[in-house]
């Protein structure tokens, strides 16, 4: 049976230990602990602890566990969704159950967002409130250096994938938003106009914190604004992002071929 169906089935009701003389107070910091030791575990050692993870469903909202304990992030926040995200909350818990012996952090990559989310941009748990502007000014950042905006005249195969790839997601920024996106073909940086750059900001700060943490995964990973941005907004797939933001790359492999174990052949094995 996959990881999928079984996390489909139903979930036994978390054990409540039998109350001792202890206060509920302490009974309350001895199971928080117990979940904090859990998890922290994972990071320290890397290796698979758990029998199983799943999810624990409450009036309004759904828990990850592991072994009937409640996941937490780096900021020992409880891994929580609302109700009406409990795909999520099962695709994050797939994320756990499929982990082998040893522990991979890259294989956990929803998890990594979702945990960026509560610990960085969501108003309830975040330390620093001011981490989300200044993510956002970041993340701007990149547009006036965006690498899709730099085109080259040749050779032929990089300019045909230029045009496979990166003008279609200028066009359909351009369109979707009614804004104008500088482009060129020489070597001197170039810069956005402002109407354009106030538009898509404002864009990004009405992003929820883990439509924002997956933006900032997005942009971090292509090294591009506009790539990152289509792809979050939906208006290119997966698979166009991966190859938009590889687009250099392939066609030096087109023209020299790929080296084995290279940097790119070994990332290129992750891409999401």
């Amino acid at each position: 049976m996959s990881s999928v169906k079984l996390l489909l089935r139903p979930f036994a009701k978390c054990v409540i230990p039998r109350r001792s003389i202890h206060s509920g107070g302490v009974l309350r910091a001895s199971v928080e602990q117990q979940e904090e030791a859990a998890t922290q575990r994972a990071e320290r050692t890397m290796t698979r602890f758990w029998k199983r993870a799943g999810i624990k469903e409450e009036n309004d909202s759904v828990t990850v566990v592991l072994d009937q304990r409640n996941l937490r992030t780096p900021s020992k926040n409880i891994v929580k969704f609302p109700a009406r995200q409990r795909e999520l909350a099962l695709l994050t818990a797939a994320e756990w159950d499929a982990q082998t012996k040893n522990l991979k952090a890259h294989t956990l990559p929803l998890t990594s967002i979702v945990a960026r989310a509560i610990d960085a941009f969501d108003p309830a748990h975040t330390e620093d409130p001011t981490v989300r502007s200044a993510v956002i000014d970041k993340l701007m950042l990149y547009f006036d250096t965006d690498a899709i905006c730099y085109h080259e005249e040749f050779p032929e195969i990089l300019t045909k994938l230029q045009d496979s790839y990166w003008k279609p997601i200028i066009d359909w920024a351009e369109e979707t938003y009614h804004v104008k996106i500088n482009t060129t073909t020489d070597i001197f940086a170039v810069s956005q106009p402002e109407e354009t750059k106030a538009k898509f900001k404002a864009i990004i700060e009405d992003m929820n914190p883990l439509e924002l943490a997956a933006f900032e995964k997005a942009v971090m990973s292509s090294k591009s604004f506009l790539i990152g941005f289509a792809l979050i907004q939906k208006g290119i797939s997966v698979e166009h992002a991966a190859q938009a933001a590889h687009v250099e790359m392939n066609a030096q492999m087109d023209r020299w071929g790929e080296v084995e174990d290279s940097e790119y052949s070994i990332a290129n094995k992750y891409l999401i």
